[in-house]
C-alpha cells in the first residue's frame, strides 16, 4: 500500500485536510473521556443509579483499550479509512443511544457502543499519521495530537458543565454528530490509499480469547479495591479466569496463520521497550491526574477550577515536547531522546513527592509541567520507532499495540494507586488521635473527605490523612518513573538494525 506524501506538514498542505479530519476525530475521543465528569450529578438526578455511575467511565475504557488491537489488525488488512470510518460511525451510534438513554443502565450499555468506536478512532489516528508523513514529520505532527488531548482535558470538563448547567446533559452527546459526520466527509474525500487486496484467515479464536481474557483482567484492576475487595470471590474469580484466558490466547496465536495480535510485538527489542514505555505512561498519567488535583483541593484547600489548572499543567508540556522532539531525535536517536524524556519523567515525580502540605500550588503545577516535558519526550520516540522498524502491512498491529499497552497501563495504575491511598487512609483513620476519635466520617472516600473536612481539629486531621495518601501515591510515581526509564533502555542505538518483513 502506498499514500503520497506532499511537501509541507501545515494545514494548508494536501494532507492538512486528513490531519485536521484525524485531529478531530482524536478530540471527539478525547473529549468523551472528560466532558462527562463534570455533567454526573445533573446525569444522576435524571436517571438515577448513583452507585452505578462508576461504570460510565470503566466501560469505556474497557471496552475501548480491548478492542484496539482488533482494529489495528484488521487495518493492516484491508486499510485504515475503512476502519476508521467504520469506528467513527460507531463512535456517532452511541454518542445517539447516550443522548436518548432512559436509564442509568441503558447509559451505560452506551458508553460501552461508545468505546467500541473510540477503540478504532485512537490507533488509527496515531496508524494514518504513521502511513501520511514521514520519520522527520512525525514527531511534530503528533505534536499536534497531543495537544488535541491537551486541549480536551481543560475543555471538556468546562463543557460538560456549560451544557449541563444552561442546556441538558444530553448535548454532551448530540454534539459529536455534526463533528464526526464533518470528519468523516473529509477522510472521504480527502485520504486516498491504494490497499493490496488478498485473502485474510480471520483469527476468530484468538479476537474471542483477546477481548474475554482482557475485558476480565481490566475489570479486575478497576473494580477490585473499589466495587469489591481484592480478596473476596468475585475478585479472585474474575482474574483466575482472565489468567486462563490470555493463556490459552497466547498458545492459540503462536499457531495461527495471521495472529490478531502476533507474539512478535512484544518479542522484538525496539516493540517490547516501546510497549512497555506505553505502560509505564498509562499509568504515570492515570496516577498524576488522579491525585494531583485531590491533593490540591483537599490538602492546599484550593478550588477546582485552580486544581484543574494544575493537572492542566502536565498537558502544556506535554505537546511541546512532543513537537521538539522530532528535532531532537533525528540529532541523537531515537534511545537517547527517550532516555532523555524517562530521565526528565522522574526529576518531575521527584518534584511531585517533594510537595508538602504548605507547598504553593504553582509548584505542584511545576512539577506537573516537567512530567509532561518528560513524558512528551519519552512518547513520540518511543512509538515512531516502533513505526519505522516495519512495513505498511504491520504498522496498524504496532501502533495498536502501543496504544492498548497504554490503556492497560491507565487500568494497572488506577488499580494499584486507589490500592495505595486507600490503604494509607484507612491506616490513618483507623488509629485517630483521642481528639478526633470518634467524630470521622464513616466513608473515608478522598472525594467525601474533601467535601467534610473543614476547619479544626478534624478538618486538620482529615487533610492530614490526604496528604499522607497522596505523598505514597506520589513516591510510587517516582518507582514507576524508575521503571520506565529501565524501560526505553531496551530499545536499541540504531532501530535500523532491526527492521523486518
Amino acid at each position: 500500500m502506498t499514500t503520497s506524501k506532499a511537501a509541507g506538514v501545515g494545514f494548508r498542505s494536501e494532507r492538512g485536510p486528513v490531519l485536521a479530519a484525524v485531529m478531530l476525530c482524536t478530540g471527539l475521543v478525547a473529549l468523551d473521556s472528560t466532558i462527562i465528569a463534570t455533567a454526573v450529578p445533573s446525569i444522576v438526578r435524571d436517571l438515577g443509579g448513583f452507585s452505578q455511575f462508576p461504570w460510565l467511565f470503566s466501560i469505556y475504557l474497557l471496552t475501548a483499550a480491548v478492542t484496539v488491537p482488533l482494529y489495528g489488525k484488521f487495518a493492516d488488512q484491508v486499510g485504515r479509512k475503512p476502519v476508521m470510518l467504520i469506528g467513527i460511525a460507531v463512535f456517532l451510534a452511541g454518542s445517539v443511544l447516550c443522548g436518548i438513554a432512559w436509564s442509568m443502565p441503558a447509559l451505560i450499555v452506551a458508553r460501552a457502543v461508545q468505546g467500541l468506536g473510540a477503540g478504532a478512532v485512537q490507533p488509527m489516528s496515531m496508524t494514518i499519521i504513521g502511513d501520511l508523513y514521514s520519520v522527520e514529520e512525525r514527531a511534530r505532527v503528533q505534536g499536534y495530537l497531543a495537544s488535541v488531548w491537551a486541549i480536551s482535558s481543560v475543555v471538556g470538563p468546562t463543557l460538560g458543565g456549560v451544557f449541563s448547567e444552561y442546556l441538558s446533559w444530553r448535548w454532551i452527546f448530540f454534539i459529536n454528530l455534526p463533528l464526526g459526520a464533518v470528519a468523516a466527509w473529509a477522510l472521504v474525500r480527502r485520504f486516498t490509499e491504494n490497499v493490496t487486496r488478498r485473502e485474510h484467515k480471520v483469527d476468530y479464536l484468538g479476537a474471542a480469547l483477546l477481548t474475554a481474557g482482557f475485558s476480565l483482567l481490566i475489570l479486575g484492576l478497576l473494580e477490585g479495591g473499589v466495587r469489591w475487595e481484592w480478596s473476596s470471590a468475585p475478585s479472585v474469580a474474575i482474574l483466575t479466569v482472565a489468567g486462563v484466558l490470555i493463556l490459552a490466547f497466547v498458545l492459540v496465536e503462536r499457531r495461527a496463520a495471521e495472529p490478531v495480535l502476533p507474539l512478535w510485538v512484544v518479542s522484538r527489542r525496539v516493540l517490547a521497550g516501546g510497549n512497555l514505555a506505553s505502560l509505564v505512561i498509562g499509568a504515570l498519567l492515570i496516577g498524576l491526574t488522579s491525585y494531583l488535583p485531590t491533593y490540591a483541593q483537599g490538602v492546599l484547600g484550593v478550588g477546582p477550577l485552580v486544581a484543574g489548572f494544575a493537572v492542566a499543567a502536565l498537558t502544556l508540556g506535554w505537546p511541546i515536547a512532543a513537537s521538539l522532539s522530532g528535532r531532537v531525535y533525528l540529532r541523537i536517536g531515537f534511545r537517547n531522546t527517550a532516555v532523555f524524556g524517562a530521565s526528565v519523567v522522574i526529576v518531575g515525580a521527584v518534584f511531585t513527592a517533594l510537595l508538602t502540605r504548605t507547598s504553593p500550588v504553582w509548584v505542584a503545577a511545576a512539577a506537573a509541567f516537567v512530567m509532561g516535558v518528560g513524558l512528551g519526550f519519552t512518547s513520540s520516540p518511543t512509538i515512531v520507532a516502533a513505526q519505522s522498524v516495519v512495513g505498511w502491512d504491520r504498522r496498524g498491529v504496532v501502533t495498536g499495540a502501543n496504544m492498548f499497552a497504554r490503556s492497560l497501563g491507565s487500568a494497572v495504575g488506577a488499580a494499584i494507586f486507589g490500592a495505595i491511598a486507600n490503604a494509607t487512609l484507612s491506616a490513618r483513620f483507623a488509629d485517630p488521635p483521642p481528639d478526633v476519635a470518634g467524630r470521622i466520617p464513616a466513608d473515608v472516600s478522598a472525594d467525601s473527605l474533601i467535601l467534610d473536612a473543614g476547619p479544626g481539629p478534624v478538618g486538620d486531621f482529615v487533610r492530614g490523612a490526604l496528604f499522607d495518601a497522596s505523598r505514597h501515591v506520589f513516591v510510587g510515581l517516582v518507582v514507576l518513573a524508575v521503571v520506565g526509564l529501565f524501560a526505553v533502555l531496551l530499545l536499541p542505538h540504531r532501530t535500523r538494525d532491526l527492521e523486518f518483513d
